[in-house]
This record gives C-alpha cells, structure tokens and sequence, in this order.
C-alpha cells in the first residue's frame, strides 16, 4: 500500500501502482471525468501513470495551468498526426504547449502548404480525436529511438536524441502517431472538442538563422465550442484595443527604421499625453518628499562592474562606447540606480537626513533581440519613473508602505482597480544567481512581506522572481480583457550600498549602511502607456487626454466665434482644437469620433447668435445646447471625479 496526501492535507491509502485517474475516480466519477493529469511530488505526470511510493497528489483539470498546458501540448500531437495524414512525408521538429495554445514546426519539403490549407487540417484533427485514441507513454533506449527516427527519415528528431542521456527517452503515440516526447499528456483524444489554427510562420530550426528555416504552424484547442468561441471574440476585441493600432490612429508614437528598430519616436498628442503622466507623478512624489534628479545618458564601464550589472546583463546591453583614450569604455545607461548611489555619496550623511529620496524620469537601453521587440511592451529605449530612496534599517517598512501608497493611488488614478501583489524572493534552491549574504536578504525580504501584509494587499509568493540584488513586490494588474500586466515595482536592496560603500552617521557617531528601496510605479512610461492604451481603448481619462474637445464649426463664417471659445477655454486650462476643414459637419464629427475626442462642440449660427454650444460626447451623442461657462463646469466635474 502506499499513501497520498491530497492538497487539502488528507491522506488517502491506496494500492501500489494506482493511477492518478483511478484516484479521481474514488472521489468522484464527475471529477474524473474533468482529470487531464497530475501533479505528483511537485511533476506533471500523465493521469494514467502508475504511482508507485507515498507522494503528495493534485488532480489537474482545465482550470489549471499545467491541465491547460497538457490539453494544449496533446494538441500539438494531434496537429502532427493529422498533418503527417495529410502530407505525407513532412518531417517534424518540436510541438510545445504555449501561453495560448501551441505549436509544431514543420519541414513540409516540397509540398506547398499556407493558411488556406488550416480547415482541412482542422476538419482531420477533429476526425481524429473522435476516435478517442489514448496517449500512450513508452520509455525507449537510446538506440531503438535512434533506429526508429532513421528508419522514418526524421533528421529533426534525430538532432534531438543526439543530446539526449540514455534511459531518460519516451516515446507518446496516439493512433497512427509516436512522437518523441518527454510528456505528459491528457488520456485520451476525445478531451479535445473545439480546434482553430491561428496563424504561420517561418522560424529557424533550434532557432539557429544558419540551418533550416521550418513553417510554424500555431493553433488553440478547448474541451468545448462555446470557450473557443468566446477566446476569438476576446481576440477580435484585444485587436481592436492593440495599442500599436491605436497609437497610430491616435497620432501617439511611431517607428523609424532609420532611427532604429525599438526606439519609439513619440509625436505631439504622445508626447503631451506623456508629460501630463510625468507631472501627475511628479506632484505626487514632491508632496511625498521626493527630490529630482537627472544623470546622463552614458556611464564608465566601472560605474556597471561596481554595481554588479555588468556581470548580469552586460552581454545583454549595447556594445561599449570607446573612447580616443586607450582602454576607457562607456555603455549606454542600461538603469538608473548605480548614478544615484554615486549622488548619494557626493556629500556626507546623518541618521536625522534619512530618509533620502532621489527621482527621475531616466532613460535606459538594452538590447533587447529583434524578434522580441513589440510595440512600446519591448523596446530598446524606455522611460522609468525611477526613484531610490536611502534609509535607516528601522524606517524600511514605513517607507515601503508609504510607496505602496504611492503606486494604489496611480493605479486608482488611472483606472487600474484589478491588481495583485506578487511578492517575488529568491530561489532557495539556487542561489548563486543572486548577491548578498543570507542575513540581507533575510532582513528584506520580511520587510516586504509585512509590509504587504500591514497594507492589506492580495498577495502572492513567487519563488526565483526577486531581482539579483534583492527581493521585490510586483503589481500584476488586470486590463479591461482580463489580461495579466507587471506595472509598478518596488524593491529592497541592502547590497548596492555595500558595494558602492554608502555610509551614515548614526546617533552612535558610528558609520553604518543605509538600506536602499528601488520603486517604479509605471515601470517604464513606453510600456505603462502602452497597457493604458489598450485598458481604456484609447478612451484616456479626461484629465489625461491630449485633446478634450473638438469645436467644429458648421462653416467658415463661424469659425471667429469658434477661436473666442477655443481661447476661453484656454484660460481654464482645458486642451482642444478647432477642425477647420472644409468638410461636412458629419464628417467632422465621424473623425472626431475615431480620434477618440471626448467632446466636440459644434458651432453655427443659432450658438454664436445665443453664445453658446451644441455639445456631443464620444461614444454618447448629443448632451444639447448649453453656456461655455456650463461646458468649464462639466469638464471640471469629470476631471475632479
């Protein structure tokens, strides 16, 4: 017999070599029926595994993520038997599960294949699993998968046995397919009820540019029609809000090859919308007691070596800057936190000046690879609204709280009310990748989960997410679509002081070290601007809007009348534009509506006769005529609120 210990902390005994399904089935056949694998001893194991000793045991079905993974990784062997149907011959590389779906690369030789070809593919892989054929795991030496990969003329495989330790090889067939696969996978086909194939594309094999480039072939499954249904409307919707789409249609940002790939140039309306964020935090900050400061865009080679960046992420950033001087190397500022060390020490410090808080908008650069670049999400370039704030041991936790405030009061502020608090720590199992002593680390990291915990935030521990200088607390925040973003970040780092030998004076007369937070509400402006985008659908905040009213004039003898207005409300500090263009009020009015105005005030004769305006809201219509002095209120009222 041997012992199970269930996730709620029961322990149920049970024959050796029982089954992850079979266990299911003695709760409950309902259960069982919902059991895609399991989690044995912290692995995913196939459902239909014999268990052989004590372990602890957790049923996964579709609502959890490795369930998920198992369903979309099956599917990829179900692509692949349907296309070896299909097209024989083709020859197959690697099929993982991924965050929405899957893939499988595919060498399809001299057959011609395109998206045309996906509903015949996808009307055989729904054939196929009706058959409600098992995935069957079989471990295979070296040399039968060897001589069986030969044999069907797979070099693919072939390459990836090469680097494969004999008696650690299994072999998964379903039907009239044996795949070489680590596993595992859900019982049976019939799980797999609802399939769409996405979209292809070239991709290198082993992601190599100098061997072959194969057709990757993406696609999602799900175990019913109506979830598939709803993800392509969220697609469709998520479309619609692409941030790069809007930025364009908005006249936000834009790309330059000449200026370089992931370098946003950002235009008027984007550079307005970015400055109105900038002082929003900058008052924010000045009333917390934060100082301004500003470094260049370049430091010694040195600056990088004593903070401990240049080991990490050297081979990451841009090349060096060389100078006439022999040997003297700068970089491109990859953050900020290094040059803020180096102003802390520019003059010597007392217990009774802590804390000290340093902010600026500073620009950094990595190399980020050309095939991550998304958008304003990955750059090259970006803009953190970067703060570092040097404190005594005892005022760590009051000054974290007090930053926790700072980023709910920005998420409240711009709409953001979904939000976790990952509390990232070090991975215990490995820690090499990490400097600083075990007390330091210790220290910060109960700092940060009191703190949390003192402030009442939802929370989450993650191990192996913490920077390598020290533990953080991230804001994963949900979007309008439900997705999952990292805004804001705050750190504690008790080991940049000791490498740069930041020192105060203590009420002791003594020399001590002071702790270091790092903390970026918006992360970086690129990405927080981004996620914003597609959060509201372009529909900013009014007080965030570059543009809030549109006056449209019915015709060329009133457009006097409309630059009194525009001037008028210029004085209260409320930003528009006059269209005077010679089109039609309908007209001026649909493209006041793709813009995203959220006002458009028309004017002819009968407003200018009575002093008034015609007022419509985007997405509302008509709000009716009323007083300029009524509009200054109402905009004010939504602002306000």
């Amino acid at each position: 017999m041997i012992h199970l210990t269930l996730p709620d902390g029961s322990v149920r005994e049970y024959d050796k070599g029982i089954t992850a399904m079979q266990v299911a089935l003695s709760i409950s056949e309902g259960l069982a029926r919902n059991v895609l694998a399991a989690e044995i001893d912290g692995q995913v194991w196939d459902a239909s595994r014999p268990i052989e000793n004590d372990a602890k045991i957790r049923l996964l079905t579709w609502n959890d993520a490795e369930g998920k993974a198992t369903f979309w990784h099956s599917s990829a062997h179900l692509m692949a038997e349907a296309l070896e149907a299909l097209y024989p011959g083709v020859k197959l590389g690697i099929g993982p599960a991924i965050e929405t779906g899957f893939y499988y690369d595919v060498d399809f030789g001299d057959q011609d294949f395109s998206s045309d070809d996906f509903e015949k593919i996808e009307d055989k892989m729904a054939e196929l699993a009706k058959t409600k054929s098992e995935y069957i795991r079989k471990p295979v030496s070296k040399a039968d998968a060897i001589e069986y990969f030969t044999e069907k003329g797979d070099e693919y495989k072939l390459d990836l046995i090469k680097d494969l330790p004999d008696g650690s090889i299994t072999f998964y067939s379903q039907g009239n397919f044996t795949d070489l696969c680590r596993g595992p996978h859900i019982p049976n086909t019939s799980f797999i009820k609802a399939i769409k194939l996405m979209s292809v594309a070239g991709a290198y094999w082993r992601g190599d540019e100098s061997r072959k480039q194969l057709t990757r072939i993406y696609g999602v499954t799900y175990p019913k029609q109506s979830e598939l249904t709803e993800y392509l409307k969220f697609l469709e919707e998520a479309k619609k809000r692409d941030h790069r789409k809007l930025g364009k249609e908005l006249e936000l940002f834009a790309f330059s090859e000449k200026v370089g790939m992931g370098l946003p140039l950002w235009l008027p309306k984007g550079a307005a919308l970015r400055e109105k964020l900038v002082r929003f935090l900058q008052k924010a900050q000045e009333e917390a007691g934060y100082e301004q400061v500003i470094t260049p865009h370049i430091g010694h080679k040195n600056l990088y070596v004593t903070s401990g960046h240049y080991d990490k992420y050297g081979a990451d950033s841009f090349q060096p800057i060389k100078t006439p001087q022999e040997g003297e190397e700068f970089f491109l500022k990859p953050m900020n936190c290094p040059h803020h060390c180096e102003i802390y020490k520019t003059k010597p410090r007392s217990y009774k000046d802590l804390p000290v808080r340093f902010a600026e908008f500073g620009t950094v650069y990595r190399y980020e690879q050309s095939g991550e670049l998304h958008g304003l999400t990955r750059v090259r370039g970006f803009t953190q609204d970067d703060a570092h704030l040097f404190c005594r041991p005892d005022q760590v936790k009051e000054e974290f709280k007090k930053v926790i405030d700072l980023v709910l009061y920005v998420f409240k502020a711009l709409g953001f009310n979904d939000y976790t608090a990952q509390i990232s720590l070090r991975d215990p199992e490995n820690k090499t990748k990490y400097i600083g002593s075990d007390e330091n680390w210790l220290l910060a990291e109960a700092a940060i989960i009191e703190a949390a915990h003192e402030k009442g935030l939802p929370t989450v521990i993650e191990f192996g997410e913490a920077a390598f200088y020290g533990p953080k607390l991230d804001f994963m925040v949900k979007d309008a679509l439900g997705r999952k973003w990292q805004l804001g970040t705050i750190q504690v780092d008790y080991n940049l002081p000791e490498r740069f030998e930041l020192e105060y004076t203590g009420s002791d007369n003594q020399k001590h070290r002071p702790v270091m937070i790092h903390r970026a509400p918006f992360g970086s402006l690129e990405r927080f601007v981004a996620v914003l985008i597609e959060h509201c659908a372009g529909n900013f905040p009014l007080w965030l809007t570059p543009e809030q009213y549109s006056i449209l004039p019915i015709s060329e003898k009133y457009e006097d009348y409309a630059k009194k207005l525009s001037d008028t409300l210029k004085k209260s500090d409320i930003r528009g534009l006059i269209d005077l263009r010679d089109e039609k009020i309908g007209r001026k009015i649909r493209d006041a509506e793709v813009k995203k105005i959220p006002y458009m005030l028309i004017v002819g004769e009968k407003e200018a006769a009575e002093g008034t305006v015609s007022v419509r809201k985007h997405g509302e219509g008509d709000l009716g005529s009323m007083r300029i002095e009524d509009f200054e209120t109402l905009i004010k009222k939504e602002i306000n609120i």
